[in-house]
C-alpha cells in the first residue's frame, strides 16, 4: 500500500511537470513549471527570489538526469521518473540539500508580504501554476490549515512537501498538498 500511495503522489508530480501531456517531462517542462510560478507571482527570474527558484529547479532536474545516468537534455518518462524521484529524493540522500531548496523558494515566493504566512489567495496561485483544479484548492487549503486560522505558515508548507513528496503515511497531513488523491 506505501508504494502505491508513494507512486500515486509522484505521478501526480510527474502531471504537475508534463504540462503538454507527452508522456515525458524535460527540463524545459520543470523549468516551465517553475516560470508559470514567477508569473503568477509577478516575479522576475532575473530577481533574488526568481533566480533561487530557477536554480533550485535546476538543480532538481540536474539530480534526476544524474540519478538515471543520463544527459540532461533526454526527457524522462513517467516510470523512469518515479525510480529518479524515489533513488534522488525519498530513499536517497539529496532532498535536504537538493529538493527542499526548491520547496522553500516556492513557500518564500507564496508568502509576498513576507510575513512568514500564507493567504488563501496566495495558495491559490501557487496551486494554479501546479495545474490543480480550481475546485480542489480550498479543500486543500483547509486540510492543511489544520489550526483554522486562515493562514499556512511558510514552515508549515514546506513540511507539507516534505510529506507528499516522501512520506508513506496514508494519513500524512502534507498528502493534501495538491488537493485530494
Amino acid at each position: 500500500m506505501a508504494i502505491d500511495l508513494l507512486n500515486h503522489k509522484l505521478d501526480r508530480a510527474f502531471d504537475h511537470i508534463d504540462a503538454n501531456g507527452n508522456g515525458v517531462v524535460e527540463r524545459a517542462d520543470l523549468l516551465g513549471l517553475g516560470a508559470r510560478i514567477l508569473v503568477g507571482f509577478g516575479e522576475s527570474p532575473t530577481s533574488v527570489t526568481g533566480a533561487s527558484l530557477v536554480e533550485s529547479f535546476d538543480g532538481i532536474w540536474a539530480t534526476l538526469a544524474r540519478t538515471l545516468e543520463r544527459d540532461g537534455d533526454s526527457g524522462i518518462a513517467r516510470p523512469d521518473f518515479r525510480t529518479a524521484m524515489t533513488a534522488a529524493f525519498v530513499t536517497g540522500g539529496h532532498y535536504d540539500p537538493v529538493f527542499r531548496p526548491a520547496t522553500v523558494a516556492v513557500a518564500e515566493l507564496c508568502d509576498g508580504d513576507r510575513d512568514g504566512e500564507i493567504s488563501p489567495g496566495e495558495f491559490r496561485t501557487m496551486l494554479s501554476a501546479f495545474g490543480v483544479a480550481y475546485d480542489d484548492v480550498d479543500e486543500a487549503f483547509d486540510r492543511l490549515d489544520r489550526a483554522g486560522r486562515g493562514r499556512l505558515t511558510v514552515a508549515g508548507l514546506v513540511a507539507a512537501a516534505a510529506d507528499f513528496y516522501r512520506s508513506a503515511d496514508p494519513n500524512a497531513p502534507g498528502n493534501w498538498l495538491f488537493g485530494p488523491l
